[in-house]
């Protein structure tokens, strides 16, 4: 797949972003797509970007500092900062308010994009996000998976527990991990303020939940739609895990083309 790279600079700040696709003038939309802890937003996405281009949608991949061309402080950095540096790439690249897609760990910045810059933001997609009970193990299996100081036998273990359904190869994950942005996202994570954030400001929501994923129980899979009503709306990707994305790409890829085309018509009706 073709791609094009566009830099963004801020301060000490600078944002590599790769660009897929062309907004169709119709019904197209921007989505910027926001990857999980310590992982780049690259092969993983690959699939189902080019499904998104496909159907006429222009994507936006701004990676984290650390990764590719995105430098920037690794240190004292708050999830606050990574929102700010996703909302200069919206104002450089988009024409319009774009549609986040947050996986994982992307989903928390997602969340407060929409908050501290509801402008910028035209929907969050919620993909593999996690719900308010994580078991210990499992939320502690991304820094185990990501230490490349571990033997390859405990890396594929959390693998396993925490990422893939079964049946999948999680050996797919052992590569793709870059350790000082994992680090850097995860000191960020420890000092956010979840409740401030967690409804997404009052932006739409889309929730992609795959059925294996340990991060969100399945006796919590209604709870954001008790709290916020008819703007969440939810779909269950089967046969998934955390990852998600390299497990089921056509399968999401027609979940969110579902997704944009109902926000389009929505758009066309109120105008």
């Amino acid at each position: 797949m073709i791609r094009q790279s566009v830099i963004t600079e801020s301060d000490a700040v600078r944002i590599e972003t790769y660009v897929d696709g062309d907004r169709s003038s119709r019904s197209g939309s921007e989505v910027v797509l926001l990857p999980s802890y310590g992982r780049d937003g690259g092969d993983d996405f690959d699939a189902f970007v080019a499904a998104l281009a496909a159907a006429g949608h222009r994507v936006l991949r701004p990676q984290p500092r650390g990764i590719a061309g995105s430098t920037g402080p690794l240190d004292d950095v708050t999830m606050e900062d990574l929102a700010d540096d996703v909302s200069r790439v919206i104002s450089h690249l988009c024409d319009a308010p774009a549609v986040v897609l947050g996986h994982a760990f992307g989903n928390f910045v997602a969340r407060i994009l929409a908050t501290n810059h509801a402008d910028k933001v035209a929907g969050v997609i919620l993909a593999a996000a996690s719900g308010r009970t994580v078991d210990p193990a499992v939320n502690s299996a991304p820094f185990r998976a990501g230490d490349l100081s571990l033997p390859d036998s405990e890396r594929l273990a959390a693998l396993k527990l925490a990422f893939f359904a079964p049946g999948h190869d999680p050996s797919i994950w052992l590569s793709g991990w870059y350790p000082n942005t994992l680090r850097m996202q995860h000191e960020a994570a420890k000092r956010v303020d979840a409740p401030r954030y967690w409804d997404a400001g009052d932006a739409p929501i889309f929730e992609l939940i795959a059925e294996h994923d340990p991060f969100h129980i399945r006796d919590e899979w209604g709870d954001l739609r008790a709290r916020n009503g008819d703007r969440v709306t939810t779909t269950v990707i089967e046969d998934a895990g955390h990852a998600l994305f390299p497990e089921r790409p056509d399968a999401v890829a027609a979940a969110v083309i579902g997704y944009l085309a109902r926000k389009s018509d929505r758009v066309a009706v109120d105008r």
